[in-house]
């Protein structure tokens, strides 16, 4: 008797795993952090001519530590997301180069409205989560003061199987993080542009960040970036 009765809570239980929600990756979705995660959001349409050249930015861009309350933009987020990840060609060739033209990067922003995924193929965002996600990626980056005081922390994450397939495991490191620094000084020359202020962080516990962000397993984040109006 007791042999069938454990049998049946046995088959219960796997029957009720299966049919617990599950988000990216086959992580568990959190109904706090992961919500509305299937709808898009249209962005402004980025600019492609501005009133700096190339020349004046690159001779002003500096680290910017120390940033405003003033919030970004719509727009201004628009563009900053284009410049790092933006589609610029009819085949889906983007603003920063990528081996093969395989695309392993992944972008997101945390603003105190919510945290968002960037989807380039229609220049639009995901809206993964109604919380600021801010105060958890400052524990997670060592509490500097940047990823907490920022309006807005555009966090890059990386497939590494996507560059894998094609270049071996042995040769997709060296190119997947030299793609993550073409598009982090995409987006650090755009703030320029743009009268912003950034900084590039690399020093963060990878595991607690991708937990904080509720991240997909394969996703491993590579580059903090906080960007704010300069204080």
């Amino acid at each position: 008797m007791f042999d069938k009765l454990f049998l049946m809570a046995v088959v219960l239980s796997v029957l009720l795993g299966c049919l617990t929600p599950t988000g990216k990756g086959g992580q568990v979705a959190s109904r706090e952090t992961r919500v509305n995660s299937t709808s898009q959001i249209a962005l402004p349409e980025p600019a492609r001519t501005g009133r700096m050249s190339l020349e004046e930015a690159l001779a002003r861009r500096r680290c910017v530590r120390e940033f405003s309350s003033t919030p970004l933009t719509e727009q201004e987020v628009s563009q900053l997301l284009w410049a790092a990840q933006g589609i610029t060609h009819p085949e889906g060739l983007r603003t920063a180069p990528s081996a093969g033209a395989l695309y392993p990067l992944e972008l997101y922003v945390a603003t105190a409205g919510g945290f968002y995924h960037y989807v380039p193929q229609r220049h639009r965002s995901q809206k993964f989560s109604e919380s600021d996600l801010r105060p958890a990626l400052y524990r997670t980056a060592l509490e500097q003061p940047p990823v907490l005081e920022a309006p807005a922390v555009f966090v890059i994450a990386a497939v590494y199987e996507r560059t894998a397939r094609k270049y071996g495991r042995d040769r997709t490191p060296r190119y997947v993080h030299i793609e993550a620094g073409h598009a982090a000084q995409n987006l650090l020359l755009q703030a320029v542009a743009l009268n912003l202020g950034a900084v590039p962080i690399g020093a963060f516990e990878d595991q607690q960040v991708q937990k904080a962000l509720s991240l997909p397993t394969e996703q491993r984040p590579l580059y903090l970036i906080p960007v704010g109006h300069p204080r």
